[in-house]
């Protein structure tokens, strides 16, 4: 009888510990893997071909840093060299005026050193001389600029690329897996798939607004410029 006693009250603390034991066992948080960095889902995600979008960032934006400090007019023709050939055109000092042009090639001074020489033969074969120099200058300011928008059509075809490579990726898996893919076997392709076209994307509408403005500089300072040297060759309509 004695036995019968304690062997229920070892029952009954075994189900009192169970009883006990369950709870904190029932609110302990499953094991998870920590989640990933933000560069590793947005950077180093999109593989080789991500890896080349984000250099070609690194070039837009080194690109439209330059643009922006050098596509201005001051920039391009310093206003003091503005007022020192002015000087030179007032005291007709035109010889002078050509051999400073030559030493200080820009854009302004590359069009009137075509001009000078061509003094004796009028206004119009000046102005002819001009107007063939200030075009090729205007297509090399066209040209410099060019590159931003290379960039920024090339980042979305790259990222179109990504995202083919991605879904062929997430293809093959489903042809070796078989009916036992899962979630997890497609999500590295996928993320290839969507990380370059994001980050296509991300480069190439910057970089499109950033040439559209500039080119539109460009456009002003074209005309800025060429009103100056009109000015300048202005004084020979008539000799």
């Amino acid at each position: 009888m004695k036995a019968m006693r304690m062997a229920a009250v070892a029952l009954i603390a075994i189900a009192a510990l169970g009883f006990l034991a369950s709870p904190a066992l029932a609110q302990a948080p499953a094991a998870e893997e920590p989640a990933p960095s933000w560069f590793d889902s947005y950077v180093a995600a999109g593989g080789w071909c991500g890896w080349v979008i984000v250099f070609l960032s690194f070039v837009g934006l080194a690109l439209m840093i330059e643009h922006a400090v050098n596509i201005k007019r001051d920039k391009i023709v310093p206003p003091q060299l503005i007022d020192e050939i002015e000087g030179m055109f007032e005291n007709e000092e035109y010889q002078e005026a050509l051999e400073l042009c030559e030493a200080e090639p820009n854009f302004l001074t590359n069009i009137l050193a075509a001009a000078l020489p061509k003094i004796n033969q009028g206004f119009d074969t000046m102005k002819t001389a001009m107007a063939d120099v200030a075009e090729e200058e205007a297509i090399k300011l066209q040209q410099k600029i060019s590159y931003l928008s290379l960039v920024g059509n090339v980042s979305p075809m790259l990222g179109l690329f990504g995202t083919v490579t991605g879904m062929i990726s997430a293809f093959q898996t489903i042809a070796r897996v078989g009916a036992a893919v899962t979630p997890a076997d497609l999500a590295d392709g996928i993320a290839v798939a969507l990380v370059t076209t994001f980050q296509g994307l991300l480069v190439a509408i910057p970089c499109t607004v950033g040439f559209f403005i500039f080119r539109n500089k460009v456009v002003r300072v074209v005309l800025e410029i060429n009103a100056i040297a009109d000015e300048f060759v202005e004084r020979f309509r008539g000799k």
